[in-house]
C-alpha cells in the first residue's frame, strides 16, 4: 500500500538512472510536476530499487458476488469471482486460480474449493452440508499471489446459515459488553500537542450506537473533553495531553444505567501530530505539529492503491507546518496522506475519501410492473458510462426477500473503492456513496479516522536485497506443491527430480526439480474435481525420500469482526417455513443439483503425436506382454538380464539403439521396475505409444518413451511401488449448472410438482456489448412475495457498478 509513497520521495533527487524515469511514470502527471522541487536527503534506497520493487508487486484484489446473504443448510451457495488490478480496478489476468473457503467462528474451514479464472473471472458453488450448524460464517477468497501480503488483503464476507434441526457449534462469540474505541488522528497522542481523537461505540452485534455520551478524564479525575457519537456510532473530540502514558480514561454512557470505561491510547513524549481540514470544494488543509523546535523539512505524500498522486514539502517553523492539497489531484476512493520527517521516515498517516464520480451504471428493466406465480420474467440489462453504453461483464441473482433477509452484501463498487482499503467491517457502505450534505461528509471523515490503516511493509523496500516472495502467481493453471525430506534426518532433498501423475486415459505427466528447501512445484491445469495424484522419484536411484503434499490454502486468518447470530423465538415460524421449503425443493429437484457443464478437454498426450501407435485390439492378442512387444513393436527392444527385464528404444533418426532405459508409463504414471510392467496382463492394455528418440520434458531427459494405456485409465489394479505417494487431491471445481424450471406450456403451469425456490435465478456470465441491451428470462415459482434482483460487474476499463431492482409476485388467480 505504501510503495509509491516511498518511490515518490526517491524521484525527488536529480535523475540518475532508468529506474528514476520509471518511478516518475508510475506516479502520474499530477505528482510528477510537484516532485521536481524536492531535495530530500539520501537516506532512502536508490530510486531504481524502489521502482523495481513496485514492478514486482502487482496489487491484486478479488471480489465475490454471492447469490444471497442467508442460506438454509443443504442449499447451494453460488458465487462469481472477479479478479481486478487493485490500483485501477481493471480486470487483472495475473492468476488463473482463486481459493475460496467458508470458515466458522473458530477459523476452521468447513468448505474449501479452487475456482478456475479465465479472463479475470470465474464461477463456483458449494453445497452446504445438511448437518452444518446454524450460525454466521465467513466466506473468504484469495489467490496464491495474495498470500504473500497476509490475510487482511483477502476478500471477506459474512453469510448466515440457518438450520433449526442442528444445534450450532459455529455461532459468533457475543461480546460481554458494548465497546468503545479511540483513534488519534494521524496515529498517536503526543504530550503538549493538540489532537483530534475519533471515537467509535458499538453494541454486541458490532452496530454503531448514535447518541452515546462520553467524557474524558485526566489522572486527577477532571473532565478535559466531552463527546457524543453521531451516525453509525462515530464521533470526535479534541484533546491536548499533558500527562504521561496511559493517564487518560474515557467514560461512555449508553442510556440511563449502562456505562463503560476505556483507557485512551498511550501518550508519547515526542512525536508529530497531523490534522486535516476540508476547507472547501477544491482544497484540503493539512496541519503538522511537532515537539521539535528545530527547523526541519517534512514531506507529505498522497497515494491511493499503490499509485502516488501528490507530493509536497514544507518547513517546520516553531514546530508547525501546513500543506494545501488540491482535491483534483487526489485519486478517487480512499487516499493515504502520509507524513515523512526530515529523515524521510513515515511518522503520521491520515485517510481521506473522495467519492468516485465515474461508475458503471447498470440498468435492469423488467417487462412488467407485477408478476404472478409461474409467470415469465423478461429483463433487459445494459451498462453505461455517463449514459454512453459500454461493454461489461456482469452477474445476476434473484432471490426472495423475507423476514430472515435483513442485510445486503457489499456491492462490487463499494468494495473496490472503499471497504477493501479499510480495516474491519464497514457498517452500511452504501451511505458513503449515496448521501450528500455536511452530515454525510462528516460521517465519511469519521469513518476514515476510525478505520484507516497502512498495510505496506517498508522494510521490504528498504532492504539491501528485497526478500523473495514465498508464493508465486498461478498464471497457467493450478500448481501443486510438495516437499521432499531425507528419511530419518528430516533434511530437505535438494536437486531431486520428482514426477507427478494422475491416472487417466489422457497421458499427462509433470516433473519438477526440488529447490533448496526441498520443495517441488507442478503446474497441473488439467486437474478438475477430486482426483488421485501420485508423486514419486526414481525408486531405483532414490530410496530414502519422504514426500509431503503442501496445503495450498492459507492457514493465516484475519481478525475480522463477525456479526453475532442466534435463533430468535419470534422468527421460529419463519425458520420452520424456510426449512420445509428447502426440504421440499431437495426432494423434488435434488436430482438437478449436480448437473455439470461439459468440459473442454485436450485429449493430446503431453508428448504430442507419438512415433508409433498401436491399438492392440487390431492385432492377435497374446497373453504375455513380452510376446506383444517382440511381435508388434519393433521400436522397443526387450532384453533379459540378471535383474530381470530391460527395455531399450531404437532411435530411428540416428539409426542406433538408445542404451539407457526409456521412460515407461502406465496410464501416465511412471513405472521404473520393468518386471512389473512385463507382468501385466496384455488384455488390460488398449493402447501402446512409443517415442523413438530422446525426449526433453522440462528438466528431464528421457531416452525414448513407452506409454501403456488401459481401457479405463485407472491402472487396472496395478500395484505401485510402496514408495509412491498416492493421495486424493481436489483440483479446480467443475462448473455446476444452475437449474430452474420453465413454465412455457399449460401442462407445465398446472404441474402438481411444488416450486418453492428461494433463489429464482442465478447467472454468473452476462456480457453486454454496449450496442444493445441484453435480454434475460426466467420464471417465477409458487411463492408470492417480493424478489430482489441484484446485478453487478465490471467494464473492461475498470468501471464497477451494481443495481438492485425489486419484483412483485402476486398469487395467480
Amino acid at each position: 500500500m505504501r510503495s509509491h509513497f516511498l518511490a515518490a520521495f526517491s524521484v525527488l533527487r536529480p535523475a540518475r538512472s532508468a529506474g528514476l524515469a520509471l518511478a516518475l511514470s508510475l506516479a502520474g502527471p499530477a505528482a510528477q510536476a510537484q516532485f521536481q522541487g524536492f531535495t530530500p536527503t539520501d537516506s532512502l534506497s536508490p530510486a531504481g530499487r524502489l521502482a523495481r520493487y513496485e514492478q514486482r508487486t502487482p496489487h491484486e484484489k478479488l471480489y465475490l458476488h454471492l447469490d444471497r446473504p442467508v442460506y438454509l443448510s443443504g442449499e447451494t451457495m453460488w458465487f462469481k469471482v472477479y479478479a481486478v488490478d487493485g490500483t485501477a480496478a481493471r480486470p487483472l489476468t495475473l492468476s488463473s486460480v482463486a481459493y475460496v473457503e467458508v470458515l466458522d467462528a473458530q477459523h476452521q474451514p468447513v468448505l474449501q474449493g479452487k475456482v478456475a479464472l479465465r479472463n479475470a473471472t470465474g464461477q463456483g458453488s458449494f453445497v452446504l452440508p445438511s448437518g452444518l450448524g446454524a450460525g454466521t460464517y465467513t466466506v473468504r477468497a484469495y489467490t496464491s499471489w495474495m498470500k504473500n501480503f497476509g490475510p487482511d488483503f483477502f476478500f471477506h464476507a459474512a453469510v448466515t446459515v440457518i438450520n433449526p434441526a442442528v444445534a450450532s457449534g459455529a455461532l459468533s462469540q457475543d461480546s460481554a459488553s458494548y465497546e468503545a474505541q479511540f483513534f488519534p488522528e494521524g496515529g498517536n497522542l503526543v504530550r503538549g500537542l493538540t489532537s483530534t481523537v475519533a471515537v467509535k461505540v458499538t453494541d454486541k452485534a458490532g452496530k454503531g450506537i448514535a447518541g452515546a455520551q462520553g467524557k474524558v478524564l485526566n489522572p486527577s479525575g477532571a473532565v478535559v473533553a466531552t463527546f457524543q457519537t453521531q451516525r453509525l456510532g462515530l464521533g470526535t473530540f479534541t484533546l491536548t495531553p499533558t500527562a504521561g502514558p496511559g493517564a487518560y480514561t474515557a467514560e461512555v454512557a449508553l442510556g440511563k444505567k449502562l456505562k463503560i470505561s476505556r483507557k485512551l491510547p498511550r501518550v508519547f513524549e515526542q512525536g508529530y501530530v497531523l490534522h486535516l481540514d476540508d476547507t472547501g470544494p477544491d482544497q484540503l488543509a493539512v496541519t503538522v505539529s511537532a515537539t521539535t523546535t528545530l527547523p526541519e523539512t517534512v514531506f507529505l505524500l498522497g497515494h491511493s492503491r499503490q499509485q502516488a498522486a501528490v507530493a509536497l514539502s514544507a518547513q517546520l517553523v516553531n514546530g508547525r507546518a501546513q500543506f494545501v492539497v488540491s482535491k483534483a489531484q487526489l485519486l478517487e476512493g480512499v487516499s493515504h496522506l502520509t507524513l515523512f520527517n526530515g529523515a524521510q521516515q513515515p511518522v503520521c498517516e491520515r485517510l481521506y475519501f473522495q467519492r468516485p464520480t465515474h461508475a458503471l451504471a447498470v440498468a435492469v428493466q423488467p417487462d412488467k410492473a407485477q408478476y404472478t406465480t409461474r409467470d415469465k420474467v423478461l429483463l433487459q440489462v445494459s451498462g453505461a458510462d455517463q449514459q454512453t453504453p459500454v461493454a461489461a461483464n456482469l452477474s445476476m441473482a434473484v432471490y426472495r426477500l423475507d423476514s430472515l433477509t435483513t442485510t445486503q452484501a457489499t456491492a462490487i463498487d463499494r468494495y473496490l473503492w472503499l471497504t477493501s482499503d479499510l480495516k474491519g467491517a464497514v457498517e452500511n457502505p452504501d451511505y458513503y456513496f449515496t448521501a450528500t450534505g455536511p452530515e454525510a461528509a462528516a460521517a465519511a471523515d469519521n469513518l476514515m479516522l476510525t478505520q484507516g490503516w497502512s498495510r505496506f511493509r517498508w522494510e521490504n523496500v528498504l532492504a539491501p536485497a528485497p526478500p523473495p516472495f514465498e508464493f508465486m502467481p498461478e498464471p497457467n493453471g493450478l500448481v501443486v506443491q510438495a516437499q521432499l525430506l531425507q528419511a530419518g534426518t528430516g533434511r530437505p532433498r535438494v536437486g531431486t527430480l520428482t514426477y507427478l501423475a494422475s491416472p487417466s486415459r489422457i497421458t499427462r505427466l509433470s516433473t519438477s526439480l526440488s529447490d533448496a528447501k526441498g520443495r517441488v512445484k507442478f503446474e497441473v491445469p488439467y486437474l478438475t474435481g477430486p482426483r488421485d495424484i501420485m508423486l514419486q522419484t526414481d525408486a531405483q536411484q532414490d530410496t530414502t525420500c519422504q514426500i509431503t503434499v503442501l496445503n495450498p490454502f492459507s492457514e493465516r486468518y484475519a481478525e475480522a469482526v463477525r456479526p453475532p447470530f442466534g435463533l430468535s423465538a419470534r422468527f421460529q415460524h419463519d425458520y420452520a417455513k424456510r426449512y420445509l421449503q428447502a426440504q421440499v425443493q431437495n426432494v423434488f429437484s435434488g436430482r438437478y443439483r449436480n448437473r455439470y457443464a461439459a468440459e473442454r478437454v485436450d485429449s493430446t498426450s503431453f508428448f504430442g503425436r507419438p512415433d508409433e501407435l498401436y491399438y492392440l485390439d487390431k492385432y492377435t492378442r497374446f497373453k504375455v506382454m513380452e510376446e506383444v512387444l517382440r511381435e508388434y513393436v519393433p521400436g522397443v527392444l526387450v532384453r533379459i538380464q540378471k535383474g530381470g527385464y530391460r527395455l531399450m528404444v531404437a532411435d530411428k533418426i540416428n539409426q542406433t539403439v538408445l542404451s539407457a532405459a526409456p521412460m515407461v508409463l502406465l496410464d501416465g504414471v511412471p513405472v521404473f521396475n520393468i518386471n512389473h510392467i512385463m507382468a501385466i496382463n496384455p488384455l488390460k492394455i488398449q493402447r501402446l505409444e512409443v517415442m523413438d528418440s530422446r525426449y526433453f520434458h522440462g528438466l528431464a531427459l528421457y531416452n525414448g518413451l513407452v506409454s501403456f494405456t488401459t481401457y479405463k485409465g485407472d491402472l487396472e489394479g496395478f500395484a505401485l511401488d510402496a514408495r509412491v505417494l498416492v493421495q486424493q487431491y481436489e483440483g479446480v471445481q467443475r462448473q455446476r449448472e444452475f437449474y430452474a424450471p420453465r413454465y412455457e406450456t399449460d401442462q407445465e403451469k398446472t404441474s402438481r410438482l411444488p416450486d418453492l425456490r428461494n433463489l429464482l435465478y442465478w447467472n454468473p456470465e452476462i456480457s453486454t456489448t454496449g450496442a444493445e441491451a441484453r435480454k434475460l428470462e426466467f420464471y417465477t415459482g409458487d411463492q408470492a412475495g417480493r424478489y430482489l434482483v441484484v446485478t453487478q460487474g465490471l467494464s473492461s476499463t475498470g468501471l464497477a457498478g451494481s443495481s438492485r431492482v425489486v419484483l412483485e409476485v402476486k398469487p395467480a388467480l
